[in-house]
């Protein structure tokens, strides 16, 4: 970790100004299930996505608690999959 947004997120979780969500629980349950759905992992895909989209996609993972390529194969599955669909 040596970006500054990443010092300054560390410096901000051990001041203690983070604190858990409520429905924890319930948040965690709904992602490991995303990830067990995508667990068959048999198809290697590389791309091209903006600094700002992976710092994005880092902090929403790690504010679930699980690895950012995991949260991505998540979010891929469930737009073909329909589960999330693009606003009009």
């Amino acid at each position: 970790m040596n970006t500054t947004e990443e010092k300054d997120l560390i410096n901000s979780v051990e001041a203690g100004e983070w604190t858990s969500a409520s429905n924890l629980n319930s948040m965690k349950d709904r992602v490991v299930k995303a990830a067990s759905e995508t667990a068959l992992k048999d198809y290697r895909i590389n791309i091209r996505i903006s600094k700002r989209d992976v710092e994005a996609l880092k902090t929403k993972a790690l504010e679930e608690g699980i690895p950012y390529q995991t949260l991505v194969t998540s979010i891929l599955h469930k737009y073909v999959t329909g589960k999330i669909v693009e606003k009009k």
